[in-house]
């Protein structure tokens, strides 16, 4: 992502943030090369819809390769204060897919086939952070591992997520 990455300008509101002064995710420029044209809104393709922004979740940076993004611990808690695990998965699971999508480029679709999180340690306040990397870019398939960590940068989340590559019908 680095020095090449670009906000998605066309996407949100206009003004380079998503609304309530959210910033859109950073794109590299060839990302952005190979779906323009086609009138997709890469911030709302590449996010977890309704369920991200009611969690407060954050992609801040998305390429084929790595996908970073953030989720609030306050807000997300089970019952004894803590982070609670389906937080995680919905970050994981979100950054997983974001990367499926771009490594599958616009003619295909990524589909969840298999999420596996291993929770390390409990969270009370602050932000998590996930990063995602490709473990394996095939045709059909992309499983990435997503390493969530807690703002002091302690491991609190290993997960794994397997996408099927489908057709897009709509492409």
């Amino acid at each position: 992502m680095g020095d090449t990455a670009h906000r998605a300008g066309e996407a949100g509101t206009g003004d380079g943030t998503a609304g309530e002064g959210t910033p859109l995710p950073l794109f590299p420029r060839d990302v952005l090369d190979l779906w323009s044209g086609r009138g997709i809104d890469l911030y709302a393709l590449f996010s977890a819809g309704n369920l991200g922004s009611r969690m407060g979740l954050r992609v801040l940076g998305a390429a084929p390769d790595k996908v970073v993004g953030t989720l609030p611990v306050e807000g997300n808690t089970q019952p004894y204060g803590l982070l609670h695990g389906g937080a995680s998965a919905v970050l994981a699971e979100t950054l997983g897919s974001v990367g499926a999508m771009l490594h599958g480029g616009p003619d295909r679709i990524a589909v969840g086939v298999d999420l596996n999180c291993t929770h390390h340690r409990g969270v009370r306040s602050g932000t998590i952070t996930g990063v995602a990397v490709p473990v394996h870019a095939g045709r059909t398939s992309a499983t990435y591992e997503i390493v969530i960590t807690s703002e002091e940068g302690k491991r609190i989340c290993s997960a794994r997520l397997t996408c099927a590559l489908r057709e897009n019908p709509a492409a």
